[in-house]
């Protein structure tokens, strides 16, 4: 498989939005990459695809900028370029919540490696005896593809439902450890700061999301395919597209 898919994401202040997207826009097309980056006060989230030497020189051009120098890209491989054009779009959120008082860019929210994540998944709890919870923050659809056993759903139809759900079900967390997860990392970053900010405590993001789990362990606790939005639909536990995949979103 010739064809190197990325996502990436990093929430931090930035001020110079129709700049930064002719920027990016122009190093996109000229390294013939297709996906799509989105650009908000708060961060960058980023989709592409295309060669090894295209995904390459673009993220050697991007870390020039010193406030993307530590971005570090999730990749999976495909034969074909998931996405049928180049888009840099300008948003209010790079992940819409609509929290104003969330402000990820501040300082990032505590984060819990792939493996120890197996691990406490292989104990039942983490490693000072508490009960781990694993908290799903995607979409229904999404779910339906595939999550980790037992995970906590509510079924959500949007993201932004998810500060009304948390605050209705505290009670769920007192005295557990709560590891929240996404496909990237993005989403349950997010979540995760904001039930900080509700005074939760031992709470987590899956650094990486779903996709840095599969990348850096055998996926045991992990059932089914990982849902995409590009048109690839889903990836399995091997990252490579689902054989079972429906066409997907165009992210």
């Amino acid at each position: 498989m010739s064809i190197v898919n990325i996502s990436a994401y990093k929430f931090i202040r930035l001020d110079d939005l129709p700049a930064l997207r002719e920027h990016l826009l122009a190093r996109c097309e000229a390294l013939a990459l297709k996906g799509t980056i989105l650009l908000a006060p708060e961060g960058i989230n980023l989709f592409l695809a295309g060669s090894r030497a295209q995904i390459d020189g673009f993220m050697q051009a991007l870390r020039q900028d010193p406030r993307f120098a530590d971005i570090e890209p999730k990749e999976s491989v495909s034969d074909e370029v998931p996405f049928g054009r180049m888009r840099v779009r300008l948003k209010r959120e790079i992940i819409t919540m609509r929290t104003p008082a969330i402000h990820p860019e501040g300082g990032r929210a505590p984060a819990v490696d792939a493996a120890t994540v197996q691990r406490w998944l292989d104990q039942g709890h983490d490693d000072d005896g508490r009960e781990l919870l694993m908290l799903d923050t995607r979409n229904d659809y999404e779910i339906e593809r595939g999550h980790f056993r037992h995970a906590v759903d509510y079924q959500l139809t949007s993201f932004s439902d998810f500060p009304a759900a948390i605050a209705a079900d505290r009670d769920r967390y007192a005295g557990k450890t709560v590891v929240s997860y996404c496909t990237g990392g993005i989403r349950c970053e997010k979540a995760a700061l904001h039930m900080q900010e509700l005074g939760m405590s031992h709470v987590y993001q899956l650094d990486g999301g779903i996709l840095k789990y599969l990348e850096l362990t055998d996926g045991t606790h992990w059932q089914g395919d990982c849902f995409v939005f590009d048109g690839r639909g889903a990836v399995d536990r091997q990252l490579l597209p689902s054989a079972t995949s429906d066409e997907g979103a165009d992210a």
